[in-house]
């Protein structure tokens, strides 16, 4: 059997459905090796190649964030990936043109919005707000204030802005 050529297939299944980057299917394939890899690890000496949906969508989501940080869901929108459905779209497309395998359980639906994009790329890096009441206190009274002004001007230079009244 003569091995498929990724990157002529991907132009195929573009030319197709342009919904997606080609680079949103190297990025899935890449995706789905790492997810494998940590399967791997997680479960020692396991075999088993196959990986279901929820656990690609970790690894996409994992992998998105390893790579691209607080931009992810940012890249991927440029890529057309908007939601766990695409990711589906773009994996069912590898498998309808032979670049990916599925078992007779995988299912197209099994990737409607696991989790959303902002939950999964936007609010792990949103700054913490704080738990208590005696928290959000504390914080007040250790902000550094601006002196209120009594109106009149300055009578030293050091005491203020020096220059055209």
């Amino acid at each position: 059997m003569q091995k498929l050529n990724f990157v002529k297939v991907v132009e195929q299944i573009v030319e197709k459905d342009q919904r997606y980057s080609p680079t949103a299917y190297s990025f899935v394939r890449e995706g789905l090796d790492h997810t494998l890899k940590i399967l791997k690890k997680n479960a020692g000496t396991s075999t088993n190649t196959h990986v279901s949906c929820h656990e690609l969508l970790d690894g996409l989501r994992d992998y998105t964030i390893k790579e691209f940080g607080p931009m992810g869901k940012t890249v991927l929108n440029e890529w057309g990936i908007n939601n766990c459905a695409d990711f589906g779209h773009i994996v069912f497309n590898m498998v309808e043109h032979g670049i990916l395998g599925k078992s007779e359980n995988d299912r197209l639906d099994a990737f409607e919005e696991i989790w959303s994009f902002d939950d999964a790329f936007v609010k792990p890096f949103l700054p913490e707000i704080p738990a208590s009441k005696e928290e959000t206190s504390l914080l007040k009274t250790t902000r550094t204030r601006r002196p209120k002004s009594d109106g009149k001007k300055p009578t030293t230079p050091h005491q203020g802005l020096s220059g055209a009244q």
